[in-house]
């Protein structure tokens, strides 16, 4: 009676050990004080940084949605692992964290040992943008569960705040001035509707000119990681929005106390090529709940700090807080 093998139900263990030895100079690229061990224990160790009076543990976790699909078909894969860590640790500054390490889950029909290893070499980049360490992951491979080339990401960031710095909305107040601080395209959000409208109902075409290179470079572009700007302007800053899905009128009301509303002046929005294109063909309301039109944080700051952020960033005023219904407005 032949015998049947584990690879032959399609699971290759010989291709995982080779994708390991790949990601070991890359996991390796992201140490950072505090990391305990390297890659290959049954979990990654990170000891908890000095000097907090009360440290608290933040976690994060997202995915990158339909994005992939555009990385698989095109099959440019190093630039998702930058949109995976980006998603985390932008929620993460919200709260005023500071990333210290990220883990990542990757799951597939047949391990492409090629793709898997530039999906980790932009996680191991966007952890170096992130000042935080990879520590850890998992990969599966899971036949009958996926198909062909595809695959899927989560992502895991975990870093540490001040137990009295958590509650942002304490510190927001009518007068209080917007500053928005640019996306780098769609980011990691609204990538159904821009597929259906760009390759569906426009009939585009990956390779097809956009503003002087081809479309999927500028819909794979990454989502901006906003870590470093943070860490430079701490304590000027009351809050941070992270736009994603909903755009500014769902995700900005999140750091707005009771009593106070935002009103952002639509025609300071630096809107991008990208969305202007999209926009021929979906509402201006609807696009406004899909993606961030250009904007990918918004910082809450106090009259008197205005200037010195906008001369330390390439931010812009978008507008203000005043007293009023908790909600975001465009005027």
């Amino acid at each position: 009676m032949s015998q049947i093998s584990y690879k032959d139900a399609g699971v290759d263990i010989d291709a995982g050990n080779s994708f390991v030895e790949n990601i070991k100079p890359l996991v390796k690229s992201t140490k950072i004080p505090g990391v305990l061990g390297g890659i290959g224990s049954f979990a990654g160790a990170f000891e908890l940084p000095v000097g907090y009076k009360e440290p608290v543990m933040l976690a994060a976790t997202d995915g990158v949605g339909t994005k992939l699909k555009l990385a698989i078909d095109s099959g440019i894969h190093n630039t998702v692992g930058i949109d995976l860590v980006a998603m985390c640790v932008n929620d993460l500054i919200c709260n005023f964290g500071t990333p210290s390490f990220f883990l990542d889950y990757y799951a597939t029909a047949k391990l492409d040992v090629k793709a898997a290893t530039a999906v980790v070499s932009g996680i191991a980049q966007g952890c170096r943008e992130a000042e935080c360490a990879l520590i850890g992951g998992e990969t599966a491979e899971m036949p009958g569960m996926y198909h062909g080339g595809d695959y899927d990401l989560a992502g895991f960031a975990v870093g540490m705040a001040e137990k009295s710095e958590l509650d942002r909305t304490s510190h927001v107040n009518a007068g209080d001035i917007l500053i928005a601080l640019p996306s780098s395209g769609l980011h990691s959000n609204g990538f159904s509707l821009a597929r259906k409208v760009l390759l569906e109902k426009m009939g585009m075409k990956f390779e097809d000119d956009f503003n002087g290179k081809p479309l999927i470079e500028t819909l794979l572009t990454p989502t901006r990681i906003y870590v470093k700007t943070f860490k430079a302007l701490k304590d000027k800053i009351q809050a941070l929005g992270h736009i994603t899905g909903g755009g500014i009128v769902e995700n900005l009301p999140r750091v707005l106390p009771e009593g106070v509303r935002a009103v952002i002046t639509e025609s300071s929005i630096r809107v991008l090529p990208i969305f202007e294109l999209i926009g021929q063909h979906v509402e201006r309301s609807e696009m406004y709940r899909a993606f961030n039109m250009g904007v990918g944080m918004i910082l809450v700051i106090r009259p008197e700090n205005v200037d010195y952020v906008l001369a330390n960033t390439d931010g812009y005023v978008i507008g203000h807080l005043e007293k009023g219904t908790r909600e975001a407005v465009l005027v």
